[in-house]
């Protein structure tokens, strides 16, 4: 199927490691420019030369998205990247922090809400203006399963997550009839270089081969413990597929939606 993604132009935040590097590689390979952003240089670098070798265009545009004014440096470059604007953004930048719900401070919730909603919104408000003269776009959030069923271990970043789902559904909304859509994706449990780390422990504890590369299929078997019902956690590549079909002309009639990619895992309708 051609995704007739040739000479469109991405940003895709947080793209130097994980998910949105997966999403990053993806989109390139189906004919994109993509902006790579991140606050690591090398990674970035890393990336960008991966796109470039296997012939696709890519540049970077480094920054903290926890700084306001370097938000607006951020799109402002990104925008000039290309020639002025961007097509899809692709908002995947985040860090996810665990605190139990009574050790949690107002503050933590707070500033969970602003290093993640803020600068998504802040994007937003300076990329979609140039979609919607161009009268085509898309706005994709990656936002998370706990945002439909959290954990009191997550609870302040879960609930920034619920509220990405609740931002692309009025921001859908808000663009009615532009030809500029807006969606959110939900990964479930994906098998990252940094989840490998943190579940490494585990893993041992468990008594399992030191062999990492089985440990996804047994975290995710019915007696591991994840229990997803495809019976295995997931990998960058299924969410970076699916952000990719988003991300196309194809995928126009798909519009203010939540998609879940958990293998079955959160048990909800949707």
């Amino acid at each position: 199927m051609d995704l007739q993604l040739t000479g469109k132009r991405a940003l895709v935040t947080g793209s130097t490691s994980g998910i949105g590097e997966a999403i990053a590689l993806t989109l390139a390979a189906e004919g994109t420019s993509v902006i790579i952003h991140g606050r690591n240089e090398a990674g970035a670098e890393r990336v960008a030369e991966a796109i470039r070798t296997n012939g696709g265009t890519a540049t970077i545009v480094l920054g903290d998205l926890s700084d306001t004014a370097t938000v607006g440096s951020v799109a402002d470059r990104a925008m000039a990247a290309f020639g002025g604007s961007i097509d899809i953004l692709v908002n995947n930048a985040g860090s996810l922090e665990s605190k139990p719900w009574f050790y949690s401070t107002p503050a933590d919730w707070v500033d969970n809400y602003a290093r993640t909603i803020g600068p998504m919104v802040q994007l937003i408000l300076a990329c979609v203006p140039g979609m919607k003269q161009a009268g085509w776009g898309r706005v994709i959030a990656i936002s998370s399963g706990l945002a439909s069923s959290p954990q009191t271990v997550t609870a302040a970043y879960a609930a920034t997550k619920a509220a990405e789902l609740n931002l692309s559904v009025s921001l859908a909304k808000e663009l009615a009839r532009t030809g500029v859509t807006s969606n959110a994706v939900s990964p479930g449990t994906i098998w990252t270089s940094g989840l490998e780390r943190d579940f490494r422990a585990i893993a041992l504890q468990l008594g399992w081969p030191d062999d990492a590369s089985q440990w996804p299929a047994l975290f995710g078997a019915e007696d591991g413990p994840f229990a997803v019902p495809s019976g295995r956690v997931g990998w960058p590549a299924d969410v970076a597929d699916l952000v990719t079909f988003l991300a196309s002309p194809r995928s126009g009639y798909i519009n203010g939606a939540n998609l879940r990619v958990d293998g079955g895992y959160v048990p909800t309708v949707n």
